[in-house]
């Protein structure tokens, strides 16, 4: 069965900054996919995260692009399997060069997150949910 999958692009400062940034929570990079201007950062087997130099990424788009240390492009969230796999992808990504960005959210014992911004000012945020909750 076809599985749809998502590739978030952001523009970055430092390719190489971002590259060990992301590595160091433990995601891969797909060489395959990239190159001296762009990087293939693997999430999950359907969401793919393409960090390109403002350059590049200028190529795709005839918009202005948004300067994420002042301002939100967008909120990317990721999914969590615990509450324990949320405050250890937050706190690596902390140590490793981020920020963190608003308050942990607790909703009684059903959902916790906490944010944290890239070393470009992009907005992360991690969530777990309870999945019986989630099941319905």
């Amino acid at each position: 069965m076809y599985q749809q999958m998502i590739f978030v692009n952001l523009a970055v400062n430092d390719l190489e900054a971002s590259k060990k940034f992301f590595t160091e929570l433990g995601f891969a990079l797909n060489e395959q996919f990239s190159d001296d201007s762009t990087a293939s950062v693997v999430i999950s087997d359907t969401i793919v995260l393409m960090i390109m130099k403002k350059e590049r990424f200028g190529e795709f788009t005839k918009k202005q692009i948004a300067d994420s240390s002042q301002t939100v492009e967008a909120l990317l969230a990721l999914s969590a399997e615990s509450r324990e796999k949320v405050d250890e992808l937050v706190d690596k990504a902390i140590a490793s060069g981020g920020a963190p960005a608003g308050e942990t959210q607790e909703q009684g014992d059903f959902m916790y997150g906490r944010a944290f911004f890239d070393p470009d000012g992009h907005h992360f945020e991690v969530v777990w949910m309870d999945p019986s909750v989630v099941e319905g």
